[in-house]
């Protein structure tokens, strides 16, 4: 039913666009947007920003759904940790258990390669994550602010989740 695909192609990084591109619009607008929203699209999830990530050692993966394209995340080894760069779910595919399947798999990558945690960033107000998040076992570890550029700000928690 879910299937997990690893973005290696020109095609793979133009779907990753898109479903950012739908995610975002629909799911941080409220939260940060429209202005903002622009601007992280643009910075980071255009098949160029894509490509420089995975240039700098970031793996991009997207989901399948019953074959529909359902969201997309990219990670990153980090010294011990993984950080978890990008996690999102296409709305209409929320409450499927895609989040929990797909944070199964970047368990296993991470522990695979020896790491001891994931960690990742979530904005302060995208309360609906940070309640998925903690039920998936992540505890907020501290807030932060951090300037992106062109007047924008990520207001955000990080949290972590051990892999003993």
């Amino acid at each position: 039913m879910l299937e997990t695909k690893a973005a290696y192609t020109l095609s793979d990084f133009q779907l990753l666009e898109q479903l950012a591109e739908t995610i975002w619009r629909e799911h941080y607008t409220p939260i940060i947007g429209e202005p903002q929203v622009d601007y992280m699209l643009a910075k980071f999830n255009t098949v160029k920003a894509i490509e420089s990530q995975i240039k700098e050692g970031s793996q991009f993966y997207y989901m399948l759904y019953k074959s529909i394209p359902a969201g997309y995340m990219s990670f990153k080894e980090e010294g011990d940790y993984m950080f978890l760069s990008k996690f999102y779910v296409k709305k209409e595919f929320r409450g499927k258990k895609i989040g929990k399947a797909s944070l199964k798999f970047i368990m296993d990558e991470a522990k695979r390669l020896g790491l001891k945690s994931i960690y990742l960033n979530v904005n302060k107000f995208n309360t609906a994550s940070i309640s998925a998040y903690e039920k998936l076992g992540f505890i907020k570890t501290k807030a932060m602010v951090t300037d992106i550029g062109n007047g924008f700000v990520m207001d955000d928690y990080e949290m972590k989740k051990d892999l003993n």
